[in-house]
């Protein structure tokens, strides 16, 4: 018997799993015959995974984008296994980059429908410690360029194939918001990002394209691993919560779905928190 090739099975792996998806969630195929750009998969646990899943269980048609050629080997056999034909080497810290992704997919298809922003990148030592101390001027010049420019950057390039009634979406944290000590710098990136959604959305509202944020709690995800804390976090958030409990991937999937759907067709600048209501309560308690 020959040996499995890895691929393969991750393939087969990531179809079960899109397979199973679709069997336990269905919303009419609300995203039938939309296009959509996904950047910022990771892995299999990554939110936009599964945001990428939902959207194809709900119809849609997708393209993948992926920053060189190790985040490749991650992500082309996960969108393989939902049927992308569009799998793009895209850099967003280069506007060259970012030209030739839309040349590419401009090429194949004639419109896109909905873009999903899901980056962030800071560097791993610019989140442990205190921020005066390890935010160096490259680190923010990094952290903001990669985590809040490029969601600008990538509007203005997809914008001439947006037509009226497309859909922007990108994953934020409350962290812009409030201190959460050791996200440091991504705090400040993620309130540039949050800015930049108001501004794109009164900007580009004039194509009628509209632009949303989900700011999502605390999850696993491999970006979340670089924070120091996270797992303590995980650990002793559900109790703080309204709802005592943490959010999984799922919810942030079905937040994205609502927001680029035409359920939402009057929802444009907002920030959306899916995050079991941790965002109303106070940190002090009289009890």
């Amino acid at each position: 018997m020959s040996p499995i090739d890895p691929k393969d099975a991750e393939i087969a792996r990531a179809r079960a799993e899109a397979e199973d998806a679709r069997s336990r969630v269905g919303y009419g195929g609300i995203l039938r015959g939309k296009r959509a750009v996904i950047t910022g998969v990771a892995n299999d646990r990554s939110l936009a995974w599964a945001i990428a899943q939902l959207f194809h269980a709900e119809g849609a048609e997708l393209a993948f984008t992926y920053p060189g050629e190790a985040m490749e080997r991650r992500v082309r056999p996960l969108a393989e296994s939902l049927g992308a034909k569009l799998i793009l080497d895209c850099d967003v810290g280069k506007d060259e980059d970012i030209d030739r992704t839309v040349a590419e997919v401009r090429a194949a298809w004639d419109r896109v429908d909905v873009l999903v922003h899901s980056i962030g990148y800071a560097p791993r030592e610019a989140l442990d410690g205190r921020f005066t101390d390890v935010t160096t001027r490259e680190a923010w010049r990094v952290a903001l360029d990669v985590s809040a420019y490029s969601l600008v950057g990538l509007a203005r390039a997809f914008k001439p194939l947006m037509p009226p009634g497309s859909s922007v979406v990108s994953l934020t944290y409350y962290g812009s918001e409030k201190v959460v000590r050791n996200y440091n710098v991504m705090g400040v990136a993620k309130a540039a990002l949050e800015c930049a959604t108001r501004y794109l959305a009164d900007d580009l509202g004039l194509e009628g394209i509209r632009v949303n944020a989900v700011s999502a709690g605390p999850v696993k995800t491999l970006a979340a691993a670089g924070i120091k804390g996270m797992r303590t976090m995980l650990s002793e958030n559900a109790d703080r919560t309204p709802l005592r409990r943490n959010i999984d991937h799922e919810d942030v999937a079905r937040a994205a779905l609502f927001l680029c759907s035409d359920l939402a067709k009057n929802v444009t600048g907002e920030v959306l928190h899916v995050d079991a209501g941790q965002n109303i309560v106070g940190v002090v308690s009289m009890g």
